[in-house]
């Protein structure tokens, strides 16, 4: 192990929390509406209440990730919403190589979970 090892969670974090906020804040200024007729022409089943959930896990659980708070859970959530993502390419004759890897770079973060450079650490030391 190098001296790096313990800080690869926060590399990890801004990579895939950065492209996760990067869309969905993108998502959020277009609105629910707009996203919702994009996922209804995808054929994905319930538009509105999807786009409601990647819109909060894109954007709430991306800044979360970013921060270090919650890291395991909303990377849980963007691997779950990354492997719907990949089988709706696939059906579509797309290529998943972005979709692939944000999957593998939110395991990862289940995997490490916050690391040391987080706000969750500063609520573990302090009791709180």
């Amino acid at each position: 192990m190098n001296a790096l090892t313990p800080y690869a969670a926060f590399f990890m974090r801004l990579a895939v929390g950065g492209v996760f906020l990067i869309h969905g804040w993108s998502k959020f200024h277009r609105g629910i509406a707009a996203v919702a007729g994009f996922f209804g022409t995808a054929g994905i089943p319930f538009p509105t209440i999807g786009a409601f959930i990647v819109i909060v896990v894109e954007t709430i659980g991306a800044a979360c990730v970013i921060l270090g708070l919650f890291t395991r859970a909303w990377a849980a959530c963007m691997m779950f919403e990354m492997a719907i993502a990949m089988l709706i390419q696939l059906r579509g004759g797309h290529n998943i190589e972005l979709e692939g890897l944000l999957f593998a770079g939110a395991l990862t973060l289940i995997a490490l979970g916050d690391g040391p450079l987080s706000v969750a650490v500063r609520f573990k030391h302090t009791g709180m």
